[in-house]
């Protein structure tokens, strides 16, 4: 669930712009218009959240912010999608999703995803294909062009495919494997990077016990399974705030400092606090198979 308000340190840590410079592009150019609290207290909305990460976007890709505030908010999206946008036969075929998307074309969405899979495989469909198509929704979002239910439509097809992948792998038990438990802090909800490491490791002949989203870390004591592995890995994707992935990654170090916690997904890359030694912070779940083989 997305928060209705934040302040402008929940803005900082967001979009990456100092609080400072927010402030003076308020005041120099009216970029934003805060809500206040009775007490003088800067509150902001989902749509001036949007708004700046569209904002910072443009001026990092040269367009001077004195520009920018000249543009009408339908320039500005506009803006944000020709910047993303690539001319070569991959981003065709990603128009081609976002466009079946947008219509609920079922039979389409499928068959790019198919086709997508036979020509590349399935590891560059997963990096070729999905990754940048799921980060262009990210920014159809910002824009306000893409509806939470055309998102689930996308994303739902694509989890089934992923899943119906890992069920084609038979899998060849040997006696050296590791074991893995994988799963979603509660709250997140994002099981596509998690599928797609569940897909790696068990094309790895590696034992994989897949829990799924939104699991208390309370609920994994009380598993006893627990007893018996070798490695957790665990995507974040919507937990924002530093301190809440810091606190999230203490506790869990603390409960299970036998188990070692390989970490994943978008807010872990870019995150910069403190990690506790038995964490272990990667891009790429092809990574760790390397190291374990």
């Amino acid at each position: 669930m997305h928060k209705e308000y934040y302040s402008i340190n929940d803005l900082e840590k967001l979009s990456g712009i100092k609080a400072h410079t927010i402030r003076i592009w308020e005041k120099r150019y009216n970029l934003l218009v805060p809500e206040r609290s009775s007490t003088n207290i800067r509150h902001y909305t989902n749509a001036d959240l949007k708004k700046l990460l569209n904002i910072s976007l443009l001026n990092k890709n040269g367009i001077k912010i004195s520009r920018i505030a000249e543009y009408k908010e339908s320039e500005i999206a506009e803006k944000v999608i020709e910047f993303t946008t690539r001319r070569d036969e991959i981003e065709n075929h990603l128009k081609s999703l976002i466009i079946a998307m947008l219509n609920f074309d079922l039979n389409k969405f499928e068959k790019l995803i198919t086709v997508s899979y036979i020509n590349r495989g399935f590891e560059k469909t997963y990096f070729d294909v999905i990754v940048p198509f799921l980060n262009k929704i990210s920014i159809l979002w910002q824009t306000g062009m893409v509806t939470a239910a055309q998102e689930c439509f996308a994303v739902n097809i694509i989890k089934r495919k992923i899943i119906t992948s890992i069920d084609s792998i038979l899998p060849t038990y040997k006696k050296d494997v590791k074991n893995f438990i994988l799963f979603l802090p509660e709250n997140e909800y994002d099981e596509i990077p998690l599928l797609y490491s569940h897909y790696i490791l068990k094309q790895n002949n590696q034992n994989v016990i897949y829990l799924g989203a939104s699991v208390p870390y309370t609920c994994l004591k009380q598993s006893g399974v627990v007893d018996k592995t070798d490695y957790f890995v665990l995507s974040i994707t919507s937990m924002a705030l530093t301190e809440d992935i810091e606190n999230y990654l203490n506790n869990l170090s603390k409960e299970f400092s036998n188990i070692k916690i390989i970490i994943i997904g978008s807010q872990i890359e870019q995150y910069t606090g403190n990690i506790p030694e038995n964490i272990i912070k990667i891009k790429d779940i092809n990574r760790l198979v390397k190291d374990i083989k």
